[in-house]
This record gives C-alpha cells, structure tokens and sequence, in this order.
C-alpha cells in the first residue's frame, strides 16, 4: 500500500505525526507499504538563508503567552510519542527547500524515511540549522550518503523546481496544513491524528484495493 506524506521539515506536528505512523504500521505487519514523502512549505517567504527564530515566531505569533502556550502544548504530545523537543536550542528558522531535496534524493537510496527523521531530530532535538547545505552534508554523511556528491547536488538547482513544483500541487489540491496522509491515493487523511485514527483509514483504504481485485 502506497501512503503520501506531505510534510515540511520544519514542522513539529509532523514530526509527531511520524511516530504516530510508525506505531501504526505497526500494528498492520501484514502489509507491505510503500512511504513515500512529499514536500510542503510552512511558509515559503522564509529567505534562502532562514531567518532569527526568535524574531520570526514573534512576528508570526505574537505575545509570548500565546507561544508559551503553544510550546508546552507541542511538548506535551511529543513526549507521549518520545519525543523531547527542544526548542530553545533552535536559533534559526530555516527555509526548507534544500532540505526537501535532500529528501527527494533520499528516495533513490531507498532511505527517504531514515533522512526524514534525521532531519527532524537535527532541528528540533539538537537546534541545528537544517537549511545550512553544510548541515545537511553532514547529516547526509550521517545516514550514508555520499556528503561530497549531496555537497555538488546542493551547489547546484537540481531539483529545485520538482520540489517546488511538487509543493505547488498540494495547495492546489487543496491542502493547507500538514501532515497531510494520501492512502492508496484516495483517503486523505490532515493532521498528526493517533494511530489508531491511521489504522482504521489504512483498513479502509485496504478493504477498497481488494475490492477492485476481486
């Protein structure tokens, strides 16, 4: 079964979402799934080099008890999903274009799900600047790619307009927010919602493929 991401590498629902999946797939060791994720932009204002986080969050959200809020809100769901995020280590909001691409690649490596990881605990665990090309070369060396040719493939626009491209076509297929699950290319599912919600809509979308089978 063929599931769709749509993501942003900068999103912390998504983030959450994935654990979520994970738990859920789990659950369903009977099948053979194919994950596929596709690009997203929170906010595709953020310049090529990122922005002062602080500055940014302030500008975007307003007072700080409303961010206060958000935050511990955010930390409460992720650590039910073991997630212990760190948000006062982030110093930059990043856009997240390259990061996408390095995602794409990934997929050709048959490591798309590893490198989707990689990045979210690189920014929201460890604060590293996930639009930085030298970040993601390192990271990129961290799951076993080739840093050296992801360091040519960044210096260059390879890519760049699939990603964008790709991007665009969620928003003109409606989609506002992410994560964002496509099951079988039918059951669209928005939201980091439980794996129990993601396995009703898995069965669903199974119960359907056998039924054209039959």
């Amino acid at each position: 079964m063929q599931i769709d991401i749509i993501s942003d590498s900068v999103c912390p629902w998504c983030y959450i979402g994935k654990r979520r999946l994970a738990r859920a797939l789990e659950m369903r060791p009977e099948i053979e799934f194919d994950i596929q994720w596709r690009p997203y932009f929170l906010d595709a204002t953020v310049p090529r080099e990122g922005a002062d986080r602080r500055t940014y969050m302030a500008a975007k959200f307003g007072n700080s008890e409303r961010r206060e809020a958000m935050t511990e809100a955010l930390k409460a769901e992720g650590a039910k999903e073991g997630i212990a995020f760190e948000f006062d280590k982030i110093e930059r909001r990043p856009n997240t274009l390259d990061s996408h691409r390095l995602i794409r690649w990934a997929a050709t490596a048959g490591i798309q799900d590893t490198v989707v990881e990689r990045l979210f605990a690189a920014y929201f665990l460890e604060g590293r600047d996930i639009g930085d090309p030298a970040v993601l070369e390192f990271l990129a060396a961290d799951v076993g790619l080739d840093s050296i040719e992801v360091a040519e493939l960044l210096a260059g626009d390879t890519d760049l307009a699939n990603v964008e491209r790709e991007a665009k076509l969620a928003g003109e297929m409606g989609i506002t927010g992410v994560p964002t699950f496509i099951f079988s290319s039918k059951y669209v599912l928005s939201g980091a919602r439980e794996s129990d919600v993601l396995v009703q809509v898995i069965d669903k979308a199974l119960e359907a493929e056998e039924e054209v089978t039959e």
